[in-house]
């Protein structure tokens, strides 16, 4: 199968699966025009791949989890390495939800300005002389 037929199969862009490859991650065979082509394995093989980004794992870490996968087998290793990943996405998200309470902060401050938190509000305004 072509690299077009299994982008299109599995929903992802060819430039997708040449980083997939890249990573190591998928690997294809080569025409003698030197062509990618693929098993109909490949597909599904993709799709799962897809899964694993979604769940927010990088690249070098589903590189690990493949073998797993391709063997049907698991070690403490595995277990651990998920269990970092878990950690590591917590960890975002906490300081994601710390920048949203900062913004939220932000916004209010715009909205409803103070002298504490604006300048301009703390310098008595100077009125023109009228002219006589």
């Amino acid at each position: 199968m072509r690299i077009g037929d299994v982008a299109h199969r599995s929903g992802v862009s060819a430039r997708a699966l040449r980083y997939y490859e890249e990573q190591g991650l998928l690997h294809s065979e080569r025409t003698a025009a030197g062509q990618r082509v693929y098993s109909e394995a490949a597909v599904e093989r993709v799709q799962l791949i897809q899964q694993f980004f979604s769940a927010g794992l990088p690249s070098r870490t589903i590189a690990q989890l493949l073998p797993c996968v391709d063997t049907g087998t698991s070690s403490p290793e595995v277990f651990a390495l998920l269990a970092d990943e878990r950690a590591r996405i917590t960890e975002s998200m906490a300081a994601l939800a710390d920048a949203r309470d900062a913004l939220d902060r932000m916004i209010e401050i715009a909205h409803f300005p103070t002298p504490e938190h604006c300048p301009a509000l703390r310098e008595p305004i100077v009125e023109p002389l009228l002219q006589r």
